[in-house]
């Protein structure tokens, strides 16, 4: 039998009760949000994130494949500034995959 290797997932979604926000405010956020990702893959921690599009339920809105064990990740994933605003919520999963079956960034 093969064994798989864990990667952990995370699952970004609009929580129930996340507090509006001016244009203004939401386009500063989501900058803010970006750099964020973009320093955690900077570092290593972060292999590979993005929006998702056609989902049936519109409060999903991203997926991150963290680097890091899934304590990590949620730690990790509570400094996002959009998660930190309650813009986001963080569902955090370990995926287990055939080896070599996610090569992200190759």
């Amino acid at each position: 039998m093969t064994e798989l290797e864990p990667h952990t997932l995370v699952l970004l979604r609009w929580p129930a009760d996340k507090p509006d926000f001016s244009d203004d405010e939401l386009e500063e956020l989501q900058a803010r949000h970006l750099a964020f990702l973009g320093s955690l893959r900077a570092r290593g921690l972060l292999l590979a994130s993005g929006p998702l599009t056609d989902q049936p339920d519109e409060s999903w809105r991203g997926i991150s494949v963290y680097a890091v064990s899934a304590e990590e990740a949620r730690r990790l994933a509570s400094e996002d500034p959009s998660v930190q605003a309650g813009r986001l919520e963080p569902i955090v999963f370990t995926w287990l995959a055939a080896p070599g079956s996610a090569a992200f960034g190759k």
